[in-house]
């Protein structure tokens, strides 16, 4: 029987264990968006688990949406990067990177002034966002030009080949939860017209073509992608989800990605459905099931096949060493909300490990 427990291949990696860290904005990168020795800290903390997916990293600059998240797009992030890839493979660990740009997410007043950027002029009115004037509401994009999006394609082969130098296993492309290429991909956020509007095929282009960008970089084994068709976070919404859902299962297959990551649910409980079915129908390789699932709902979805293995996110945020604690059904640590963006090692670095 699959469990937690059972090691996975993994594209060419073999995954000691199904117990995945997600990857979590925690907004620790030191001015010129550099990840540091705290970072290095924090993910050797959680080398424990079956692959550690880094949080989402800047693909090119002027793209900020979070003011202190990391970037892979200059030699002293690449830099920066390297003591936290050279921290978890001494510690035993595989780490991927998620390649990022946030499109409409982004604001001005991160990016000295540029003007955000996105599939549509549609901003996002769900929420406000962080800037060093305080919380703002979000502007309305540029929509991009068709000739824009072959510079957008090479900013994410770029990114690829940086976290390729700075050391990493491989790299997430980050295609959920109402970023820019996600922006691209659902309608309601995507009202173009010509060859990356209108129907699903053409929404999907800006995704697909990065795909096969960076699977030529590092290689499609070593290649990732989240997606989250039900998430409404962002402003974001599909006539179809289920559909949306499907359609991306059976072209992915094409790629034989390292794994498709699939966010199965909606932070605000606005939109429902059953994405996992009709994606683990259709997608011949590696599933990883993210979003609220607790150690025996993960356990019994591995055992039925329904997921290959599980990202875990807050509770990889406070228990370091998660798999150890799910192994011995040991208590979790609880985290603790008014850290996850604050600067320093409180809520980030000193939660305890059990004891040995």
């Amino acid at each position: 029987m699959t469990t937690l427990f059972s090691p996975l291949q993994l594209g060419s990696l073999t995954l000691p264990n199904r117990i995945l860290m997600a990857p979590l904005t925690r907004c620790r990168a030191e001015a010129g968006h550099v990840p540091g020795a705290l970072m290095a800290e924090h993910y050797a903390q959680r080398a424990s688990a079956g692959l550690l997916i880094a949080e989402a990293t800047m693909a090119m600059a002027d793209t900020s949406a979070f003011w202190h998240e990391p970037g892979i797009y200059n030699l002293a992030q690449i830099e920066g990067w390297r003591q936290t890839t050279d921290a978890v493979h001494a510690a035993g660990g595989r780490i991927f990177l998620q390649i990022w740009h946030g499109g409409r997410a982004c604001h001005p007043l991160l990016n000295d002034g540029r003007e955000a950027v996105g599939a549509s002029a549609l901003a996002i009115t769900n929420d406000e966002v962080h800037t060093p004037q305080g919380k703002q509401p979000y502007t309305v994009p540029r929509p991009l030009r068709d000739d824009e999006l072959p510079a957008i394609v090479e900013g994410f082969a770029q990114a690829a080949r940086n976290a390729r130098l700075a050391g990493f296993d491989g790299v997430e492309v980050h295609g959920a939860n109402g970023y820019l290429l996600d922006q691209f991909l659902r309608d309601g956020s995507n009202q173009r017209s010509g060859p990356y509007g209108g129907p699903l095929e053409n929404r999907a282009r800006l995704l697909l073509d990065v795909l096969a960008a960076v699977c030529q970089v590092y290689g499609s084994d070593r290649v990732g992608l989240r997606i989250s068709p039900l998430n409404s976070f962002n402003s974001m919404i599909d006539r179809d989800p289920l559909g949306l859902a499907r359609w991306l299962a059976e072209r992915l297959n094409d790629f034989n990605l390292a794994y498709l990551h699939l966010m199965r649910a909606d932070f605000f409980g606005q939109q429902h459905g059953d994405v996992v079915s009709p994606v683990r129908q259709h997608y011949r390789g590696v599933l990883i099931g993210n979003m609220g699932y607790g150690a025996d709902e993960a356990a019994a979805a591995l055992a039925a096949g329904q997921l290959d293995a599980v990202a875990f996110g807050t509770a990889f945020l406070a228990n370091p060493d998660l798999p150890a604690r799910l192994q011995r059904a040991a208590s979790l640590n609880v985290p603790d909300p008014a850290t996850f963006y604050t600067p320093g090692r409180a809520g980030y670095n000193d939660y305890p490990a059990l004891a040995d």
